[in-house]
Formats: structure tokens, C-alpha cells, sequence
């Protein structure tokens, strides 16, 4: 059995991104994984989708167009931070707390990624198995929150997100996990 379930987030009033229209993000649960179709519809001309290489890997990529997953399961501090990028580069970050980083506690595969982009479109799909996480993910109710970082050309970013509940963007914020997703049943 899947779950689904259709979100669109919204632009923080202290950013301004005139390249987007609209961001979505179409999310099915399964018992074995989450499936997450981020959808940018706007002027993907004007929109940096590849960030400069530094040469020294795929590191912070929330400081460019990025769109990410935030995993918790429901009643519990704990969260992983899924960060997907353009390029197809990606990083998950385990946390114990609010902003406060743990080793993760299993070796993760590589989240399926796929990109396509047009001159009205950008469409990332991921794929996070859930059992990489914990034995417990597949079968636990999980909050999420889903944001993205948009860089223009120009080099401003602007911040999307379920909910902002902060003066300042904080895609971390507890109140940020702002969709629930009940475990779905076994077929």
C-alpha cells in the first residue's frame, strides 16, 4: 500500500526568488521507502543548477539550488537531513537533536536520483530507502519537513518550506516538520 500526499511550499518573506513560480513536492510512502518529486515550475534559465566545483567534493550544498528532506519519527527529537542537488550529488546529515549532529547510525545507500529540466521546469526525483535509517522508519509514523534552496544566477538564494516558523529560515526548526505520514500498511 502507498501513501501519498501533494505539499507546496512557500517562498520566506525575507527572500525573493522572481524565477519561481511555483514549488511542489509529490511524496509517496511505501513500507520500504519515501519517494519524494520535487517540482519547480518558473524561468530555470535564470536559475544556478550547478554549482562551481571546489574540487573537494559535494559539501554544503544548501549554499546553492538544493532541495531537501528532513526525516523524523513522529514523538521522537531525532532527525536525518537529506540534501539533493542538481548536479546529482547528495548528502545525508543524523542528528540527535535540534541542530545537534550524530553519526549516522547506518551505512545509507545511495538515495535513486533523477533530473530533468526544461526551460519551465526543473523536476528532481529521490528515493530514500527507509530501512537505511533505522529498523524502526518503515513501520513508525515519520514527520517530514521539505524545503529547497533556489539560487538565481545573480548569486541571491531564496528559502522554501512547508511552514517558516521563524523570523529567519530554519529548515531544521521542529515546527518546520510540518507533514505527518502514518506507517503504511503491509501488502
Amino acid at each position: 500500500m502507498k501513501i501519498e500526499a501533494l505539499a507546496q511550499l512557500r517562498c520566506h518573506n525575507a527572500s525573493n526568488c522572481d524565477e519561481v513560480r511555483a514549488l511542489r513536492v509529490i511524496v509517496r510512502r511505501t513500507i520500504s521507502g519515501l519517494e519524494l518529486g520535487f517540482r519547480l515550475d518558473g524561468n530555470t534559465s535564470r536559475i544556478c543548477l550547478t554549482p562551481q566545483s571546489r574540487g573537494h567534493g559535494p559539501v554544503e550544498l544548501w549554499r546553492h539550488t538544493c532541495f531537501e528532506a528532513f526525516v523524523a519519527i513522529d514523538g521522537q527529537a531525532a532527525y536525518h537531513e537529506f540534501n539533493f542537488a542538481p548536479s546529482h550529488e547528495w548528502l545525508v546529515y543524523s542528528f540527535r537533536t535540534y541542530r545537534d549532529p550524530a553519526p549516522p547510525a547506518n551505512v545509507l545507500r545511495s538515495p535513486i536520483v533523477a533530473i530533468n529540466t526544461t526551460n519551465n521546469q526543473l523536476e528532481l526525483d529521490a528515493r530514500i530507502v527507509l530501512t537505511d535509517l533505522s529498523a524502526i522508519h518503515p513501520h513508525s509514523p515519520l514527520r517530514l519537513g521539505l524545503s529547497a534552496v533556489i539560487e538565481s544566477c545573480h548569486g541571491s538564494l531564496s528559502y522554501w518550506a512547508l511552514r517558516h516558523p521563524a523570523s529567519k529560515p530554519d529548515f531544521h526548526h521542529a515546527d518546520a516538520f510540518a507533514m505527518r505520514l502514518e506507517a503504511p500498511e503491509a501488502e
